[in-house]
């Protein structure tokens, strides 16, 4: 396999850039093929960061100097216009230079987005690029379109999503059918709003898509599709309730121990239980979200990710990268 070079936006999370080169320099030390490493960010504070790891293998390390930040708050169509020596801008310039493979950030998602859409373009066909998400189910993850990114969504757009999944399912997850399913509040073709009901419509009619209907909230933890086709404002209030489910289960089961007075064997195993489901519902498990409809490859990480997510991003860039999704998508968007 070719080596990867994977450009990582070493401002971007809550705890960069300490924590954001840790986990570079854990992917690293844990490649099975050939990979480097692009930390993108301000030079001093990256070499200062760095110094910290002296067991980093540093020929395949390399700073990029980015001295701009866009932080977590800040307004995404401001910052993507002002600072455009930002990390992500710069990130995003080595990969579409081809100096990188990938960009990988855990940074302010809505810049990650302009960014990338001014940077990289949008492929030819594609209207609304979407970040996927994946929710946890009884057999395996779910993914979503869209998570956020796009909160107002016509008809057509929905349409496109379902595409652009059913071809990263394809690529990435070596799903060759992929099942489609429209988030509704019911099974039958007549529900919904406005918008669903044409989209339903359109759905249906599409041949390149294994369309399997309208799915409910409470069909989504049993598995009710391969993909889950909704705006970004339903979509990113689904992620987020799911994310919230560690924190509250675990404090139910706390609460719950208290109540019956469990003994401590008796508790660590019920926490050691819980801790396995409760993986699932990790937000770092999947190795970031995909960014589809940009010429090239992104992933969009949390805010709170930890080395190990990084680590993972980076890991999930050079697969990303080395399935070609990107040409797969300007295939099924060629008029």
């Amino acid at each position: 396999m070719a080596a990867s070079r994977i450009a990582v936006d070493a401002m971007g999370g809550d705890e960069a850039p300490e924590t954001v080169v840790r986990g570079a320099v854990q992917a690293l030390r844990g490649a099975a093929q050939d990979l480097s490493v692009l930390l993108v960010g301000p030079e001093e504070s990256l070499r200062d960061a760095l110094a910290a790891h002296p067991e980093a293998p540093t020929d395949a390390l390399h700073v990029v100097d980015a001295p701009e930040v866009i932080g977590m708050g800040e307004a995404p169509s401001t910052a993507v216009k002002q600072k455009t020596n930002s990390s992500i801008h710069r990130g995003l310039a080595a990969h579409h230079d081809g100096h990188a493979d990938a960009f990988v950030s855990a940074g302010n998602t809505g810049a990650i987005m302009g960014a990338s859409m001014f940077i990289l373009q949008r492929i030819p066909g594609v209207e609304r690029p979407s970040i996927a998400g994946f929710f946890p189910t009884l057999k395996g993850s779910s993914v979503v379109l869209d998570i956020g990114s796009n909160v107002d969504c016509k008809p057509g757009h929905l349409l496109q999503f379902a595409r652009m999944g059913t071809v990263y399912a394809q690529k990435i997850l070596d799903n060759e059918e992929p099942s489609v399913g429209l988030l509704n509040i019911g099974e039958e073709p007549g529900k919904g709003n406005e918008q669903v009901k044409a989209a339903y419509g359109l759905l249906q009619d599409a041949d390149d898509l294994n369309f399997v209907g309208n799915v409910e909230g409470s069909d989504l933890l049993f598995y009710a599709a391969d993909i889950i086709i909704c705006d970004g404002f339903v979509g990113n209030a689904l992620l987020k309730f799911g994310e919230s489910m560690t924190t509250v289960l675990t404090e139910m089961c706390q609460q719950e121990m208290d109540r019956q007075e469990l003994t401590p064997d008796q508790r660590a195993l019920v926490s050691g239980v819980f801790g396995e489901v409760r993986k699932g519902f990790d937000p770092e498990s999947e190795g970031g979200a995909p960014l589809l409809g940009v010429n090239g490859n992104v992933l969009v990480g949390h805010g709170r990710s930890s080395p190990d997510a990084i680590a993972q991003m980076i890991h999930a860039a050079t697969t990303l990268a080395s399935r070609d999704v990107v040409h797969a998508l300007e295939e099924a968007f060629r008029p």
